[in-house]
This record gives structure tokens, sequence and C-alpha cells, in this order.
């Protein structure tokens, strides 16, 4: 079988669909709610096109071709299509992508990097992320500290005491290591999910619950770097969803479902790629907007680590 996608003409294999034949021939469609050999049902829009001759928009990653479709990938109405399913998922999506004292310091230090290593005890490594970002001086000796105000533990009661615990990391006797490898600084053009205002019931649950020694809340998003919806964001220049955050999910509340898996429920899309991947593991609760994905804890020995790697957000993620 033959059809065209942007003028190209392909031969469509037997049980392929729009979205297989396309990325098998080198054409870009993208897609939250697919992944490639694993179970799916359309349901993100995320990977809209648009069939020529029909005028019909399609989910390209569930619908297969019939002979002498011609396909467009990339018009203006498809980048349209597209762009407003991503704001309709960033509604659903309460996370900061990067932590936001990171984001602010003058210096660019990984604050948060360098907090979770002080808060796991490993003050070599923390003194590492330290030498390696601030060189051989202190920054901190003649900055007005942007990292303490931008610290969401502020808004729950008082901000971490960023400037002191580096102080304190610095003159530490410890033996000499390399720091671990540093997700990349980002520029200004990646997009930047952000949580938004806490609720008087989160801030009485993150006071409650955050005991580490540094008293950081970890901002930053552990699945950041595999996350479609934050580079397809990027990709469409999206800057902020104009609709809003509709989510009533609990922020940060995370779940151990294994020794090493982790779901941050606030972060999930609800694009059902756990649920069809698992048998008597993750499941749907309620429908229409109030619908959620949960797991059982009678179900959490059903689900496996790879999990992780399917998921589109850092809703599923393996711990550090």
């Amino acid at each position: 079988m033959k059809i065209t996608i942007d003028n190209k003409e392909i031969i469509v294999l037997e049980g392929e669909t729009i979205l297989e034949a396309a990325r098998r021939n080198g054409i870009e469609i993208p897609s939250m709610c697919y992944a490639e050999g694993k179970r799916h049902r359309a349901g993100c829009m995320v990977c809209t096109v648009k069939e020529r001759k029909s005028g019909r928009m399609l989910t390209s990653c569930s619908t297969k071709p019939t002979e002498g479709m011609e396909i467009d990938t990339s018009s203006e109405e498809v980048i349209r299509q597209r762009t407003m399913a991503l704001e309709l998922l960033l509604s659903d999506h309460r996370a900061d992508c990067e932590a936001p004292c990171t984001m602010v310091c003058t210096h660019k230090l990984d604050v948060e990097q360098m907090l979770a290593a002080y808060d796991a005890g490993d003050y070599a490594q923390a003194q590492a992320i330290i030498r390696r970002d601030f060189g051989d001086k202190i920054a901190c000796d003649d900055c007005k500290a942007p990292c303490e105000k931008a610290c969401r533990r502020g808004t729950v009661d008082k901000a971490v005491a960023i400037r002191d615990i580096i102080r304190e990391v610095a003159a530490m006797k410890v033996e000499m290591v390399e720091p671990a490898a540093s997700i990349a600084k980002l520029g200004k053009e990646i997009f930047f999910s952000r949580v938004g205002i806490f609720n008087q019931k989160e801030k009485d649950y993150l006071r409650q619950t955050t005991t580490t020694p540094s008293r950081c809340l970890h901002c930053a998003c552990e699945g950041r770097e595999a996350c479609r919806l934050r580079r397809y964001s990027t990709d469409y220049g999206i800057k902020r969803s104009r609709y809003g955050l509709s989510s009533k999910l609990p922020v940060k509340l995370r779940i151990d479902v294994s020794e090493r898996l982790g779901f941050e429920p606030a972060k999930c899309i609800r694009c059902g790629l756990c649920v069809y991947n698992t048998e008597n593991g993750f499941t749907f609760l309620r429908r229409g907007f109030d619908m959620q994905v949960i797991i059982p804890e009678q179900n959490m020995a059903n689900a496996y680590d790879e999990l992780a790697e399917i998921c589109p957000t850092g809703a599923l993620f393996i711990k550090k």
C-alpha cells in the first residue's frame, strides 16, 4: 500500500499505523500516549495529522492508512491542534521541572543537586558540586541570596538556609571526589512547568512530611530528562498553558510502588500507558474530568520498574 506523507510517497507495511509508517521513514510525529511495542489507546491528541482529501483530523497513533491517503503532518492547522492538546495536558500537570533555587542562582550552582547530596549524607559529593560550579571562591559571600528568596519551602514556613549549608559543606574536611554528572543547564527557550501556589492542606502535608536535614522540598522533577511533555512543549514554543492549572491532585505526594519505582500522581496526564501495560497493576478511578490513575496497594507487586521508561512525564520515575 502506498500513501503520501508531507508530499513524500511511502510504502506502508502490513498492520502499521500512520505514526509508525511516518517514523519508519524519518518523519517525526509527536505522541504522548503511544510507546513502541506497548499496548495503548489514543487519547492525548498530540499525534494529530490531517488527511488532505477528506479534510479530517486523525489520531496517527491509532489510524491505519488506506490506499492513496495524503497525510499532512506540519501545516499551521495541524500545529495549532497539537499545541492546544499539549496545553490541555499541561493543565493536568502540577510540577516544577527545575528547582527554583537552581534556576535563579547567579553563579549557576546546582543548588538542588547539592542539597540532595547533603541530605543523603554524601558530604564529599555535595562539596564536589560546590567546587565544580563555584570554583575556588564561595560565591555566597557577595550574593543577595536569590536562591533563598525563590525557595518554595519559604511559602510553607521558612526558606532553606542555603547559604549556611553551602558554607558548612565547603568547610568540611572530606575526601576529594569527582561530582556526579549534572543535568545540563537549560536556556530560557526550554519549557519550564511550574507547580503554582500551594494550598493550606498541601502546606500542612509538606511541613509534616519533609524531614530531610536541609528541610529542602527537592522541587526538581526526577523524570525531567526524559519528559516528552516538556520536550514537545519546548518544540511547539509553549511558555505557559493558556488554560491554567485545573488539577486538584496534591502536589509532591509520592507513592513508593516498589523499592525503585516511584509514582507522583500530580504529574500524571492520564495517558493510560501504565494501566494498559500492567495486569492488575495501575488502574483508572472514576471517569470524565475527575478520572485519576491509581495503583491499589494490593496491586503494587504487579508493577515493574520499566514502566518509568514508557511514562511520558515524570509521574513514574526510578528513585535516586
